[in-house]
């Protein structure tokens, strides 16, 4: 097992933006926009808000692939996932990492960023604790058997495998189980944390 960060795994690390919001031409468009009030450690499947082309030519956002890992960096969404799972254009509270599928499968990279919620959170700056694309490019993950692709790949897939059926039995149980979604969450967040947890780097 070897440390990396987020941006060693990464093809790209970007952020969005916001066309002006008096510009009603801007808005009600096909392209979707996403805001970090929908980024809550989920697959994005639609956006709430749409943009027009116009929209997207006179402001920062830009379109991102699919499947990247969003981490949102402002205030009280801070450190809060999400997986696109279409491509599209975010605002400029996302840090948006199209990770390299030769070195690490993005779900993996997504259950780890979600482990760590806590303490990236922590790592915030300033009044509102924003986090910026530094602190995430930089922030460490554990990639098993680095000397090995083919079966670093492996691994991380069935780490994978094992959480995202823990993290369906969660979200598919009925809203009147609540204790049953309870135990079943406390069971995912109990071998993501086993399965997920490495040795510290040694001290340089």
């Amino acid at each position: 097992m070897e440390w990396k960060t987020l941006g060693d795994i990464s093809l790209k690390v970007s952020s969005g933006g916001t066309p002006l919001s008096t510009r009603a031409d801007y808005y009600g468009g096909d392209i979707p926009w996403l805001r970090t009030q929908e980024v809550l450690f989920n697959d994005i499947v639609d956006t709430e808000i749409k943009i027009t082309k116009l929209g997207l030519e006179n402001s920062s956002a830009k379109w991102i692939s699919a499947n990247c890992v969003i981490v949102a960096i402002s205030g009280a969404t801070a450190a809060r996932s999400a997986i696109n799972k279409i491509p599209l254009t975010t605002n400029q509270h996302c840090c948006n990492l199209e990770i390299n599928p030769e070195c690490a499968n993005y779900r993996y990279v997504f259950h780890w960023v979600g482990k760590e919620h806590d303490k990236l959170k922590a790592l915030g700056q300033g009044a509102r604790a924003d986090l910026n694309s530094g602190i995430i490019k930089n922030y460490p993950i554990p990639i098993p058997f680095p000397t090995d692709p083919a079966k670093s790949l492996a691994e991380q897939a069935r780490i994978v495998s094992i959480l995202d059926k823990f993290d369906a039995l969660t979200n598919s149980i009925s809203e009147g189980l609540p204790r049953e979604i309870e135990l079943r969450q406390k069971q995912y967040e109990y071998y993501r944390d086993m399965l997920l947890t490495f040795p510290k780097a040694a001290e340089e």
